[in-house]
Formats: C-alpha cells, structure tokens, sequence
C-alpha cells in the first residue's frame, strides 16, 4: 500500500478533520468491542475463535488504513497522530477534541497539554 504524501496540519486543521476520525474510530470500536465480546464465549482452540480473531485484525487493519488514506498516523490502537512539523497532535479515543502534543520522539507517554 503506498501511503500518501506526508501532510503538515495546523491545529485548526487538525480539528477540522477530527469529526472524520472520531467516526471512523468509532465505527471501529464498536465492530472490535462486539467482535471482542463473542471472542470471549469461545474457547481459543476453536476454528470459530481463529476466525473471528481475523475479523478483528481485519477491523483495526482498515480503520488504520482510513486514516492513513487522510494523512494521519494511527500510533496504537485508537491513538491517531497528526504531524504538525515540529512533532504530532494527539488524538486518542474517547476524547472529545485535540488537547494534546508530543514530539516527533517523545511518543504518548510525553504528551503535554495544549495550552
């Protein structure tokens, strides 16, 4: 897959481009949370556990490639980043907006507080 040029965003922008996000990962948790349910009334060694444990790789596969489709970093599962030159504007699900910024190496644990 190749993956698209790399984008700067402003703040704004990404803002602006988060109501998409926050639907797509949406969408994405609750395929994976229903998914993740049934996987727990079956026991591992079934050909019905194997499959389903496809279907959620499968769903956090696609949810990761529709955001690289619009330019964003998925950094773990439900965590988006959005590169704004200098470092990445943080998302992670369930937030209600972007309020958090970490460098380029800093990663999650160094996320400071939008001010």
């Amino acid at each position: 897959m190749k993956l698209p040029a790399r984008r700067i965003f402003s703040l704004n922008d990404a803002q602006q481009l988060l109501p998409i996000v926050k639907q797509l990962t949406e969408e994405a948790v609750r395929r994976s949370t229903a998914i993740e349910e049934r996987l727990s009334e079956l026991a591992r060694d079934t050909p019905e556990h194997a499959r389903l444990a496809g279907e959620l790789e499968e769903v956090v596969r696609a949810w990761a490639a529709r955001l690289n489709e619009l330019s964003v970093e998925p950094k773990g599962l439900w965590l988006v980043d959005f590169d704004n030159g200098d470092g990445y504007y943080c998302w992670q699900y369930p937030e209600a907006t972007i309020t958090h910024y970490h460098g380029y190496d800093d990663g999650f644990a160094g996320r400071i507080k939008i001010t």
